[in-house]
């Protein structure tokens, strides 16, 4: 399934002087970040300086216990929660700096999001939430069907397209949301347990399914609790207590 915007004339990114084509060394870099809530006696801090690079390409799982930071920084990479200080650099672009119209346009074309409760819209039809983000873009209503036809039909999904999220089963609904966030052909594809809400067969095909688009070159960076999801991980980073905590191969 050809995902970036190299291979595929329907990809939408729009930014003018960025562009997946423009080869660098790191898609994704993250300096310093740290983040802190407001809290009863001070500040909390979720993240504590934390700096990492991620390259075209890769499928890196992020790992460790509920309350380090996992999930904060799987937000701030994706542009949906800005630092306290520190930045990120995506192909070449300081998302933080970004004017916010601009920031919201970089997290339509740039990433997909895939989340663990699959956030589909209850009353849209698995083919009206597909098309959501080719609405967002503002590709004609015409070719906003005909891709998120074919997204689903990769995902295995064309004969439900019609059929509500809660006529869907758990597996069936994740692929509806694999497919609406591959649909306008991002680079990156963020991942917050993907399988936790699904049983250990339809997370494996779940998983699969990730492989295939990281075959086709598309770059995954997932949290997981799960010890098996991070076998398709092909570089494991470890949080603890809101830092890295180290950084191996898949198990």
């Amino acid at each position: 399934m050809g995902v970036t915007q190299a291979d595929t004339p329907d990809a939408v990114h729009t930014f003018t002087g960025a562009g997946i084509s423009t080869p660098v060394e790191a898609l994704v870099r993250a300096e310093n970040l740290r983040k802190e809530y407001p809290g009863g006696h001070g500040p909390v801090v979720a993240l504590r300086n934390v700096s990492l690079e991620v390259r075209p390409g890769e499928f890196v799982g992020v790992t460790g216990p509920s309350g380090s930071g996992k999930t904060t920084l799987l937000g701030i990479l994706g542009g949906l929660n800005r630092p306290t200080s520190g930045r990120v650099v995506v192909d070449g672009m300081d998302i933080y700096r970004l004017h916010p119209e601009r920031l919201a346009r970089f997290r339509n074309e740039y990433v997909g999001f895939v989340f663990q409760e699959f956030q589909l819209i209850p009353y849209l039809t698995a083919l009206q939430n597909v098309m959501l983000p080719l609405v967002a873009a503002g590709v004609p209503r015409k070719r906003q069907r005909e891709m998120a036809e074919e997204t689903l039909a990769r995902v295995g999904m064309a004969d439900r397209r019609h059929r509500l999220p809660h006529q869907l089963s758990g597996g069936e609904q994740q692929r509806v949301a694999i497919a609406r966030a591959v649909v306008n052909r991002p680079p990156i594809v963020l991942a917050d347990e993907p399988t936790g809400a699904l049983d250990s067969p339809t997370g494996r095909q779940i998983l699969d399914l990730f492989a295939a688009l990281n075959g086709d070159g598309v770059t995954i960076v997932m949290v997981t609790h799960n010890a098996d999801n991070l076998r398709y991980a092909s570089r494991v980073l470890s949080m603890r207590d809101g830092a890295l905590d180290g950084e191996a191969g898949p198990p």
